[in-house]
């Protein structure tokens, strides 16, 4: 089984940066494309980045390119999100997610989430 646990989130000033971290358990976390994805209040869940197995790959969402940055460390089983230049329109819920599909870019790809760590940014 897939146990995924985020952390680093937070309450910071718009303009400010915050790294997230997903670290999965087991063995085979070089085997799983990774993702991020957010849910705001009231909204659906949106996708916000993923990455391929080796890291050689990644995707972003249009409102988050040249802002945030997502890496893994396949030593480590554990994925990052780089957040940058925050906007109060970034606050939510962020979970990380991990689909046997080498990337995924819809929710639909991921079949293992992890519960999620909130992010406020203030203005």
């Amino acid at each position: 089984q897939v146990q995924l646990i985020e952390s680093g989130g937070g309450l910071v000033q718009a303009g400010g940066s915050l790294r997230l971290s997903c670290a999965q358990s087991g063995r085979t976390f070089r085997s799983y494309g990774m993702g991020w994805f957010r849910q705001a209040p009231g909204k659906e869940r949106e996708f916000v980045a993923a990455i391929n197995w080796s890291g050689s790959r990644t995707y972003y969402a249009d409102s988050v390119k040249g802002r945030f940055t997502i890496s893994r460390d396949n030593a480590k089983n554990t994925v990052y999100l780089q957040m940058n230049s925050l906007k109060p329109e970034d606050t939510a819920v962020y979970h990380c997610a991990a689909t046997i599909k080498n990337y995924g870019l819809e929710y639909v790809d991921y079949a293992y989430w992890g519960q999620g760590t909130q992010v406020t940014v203030s203005s």
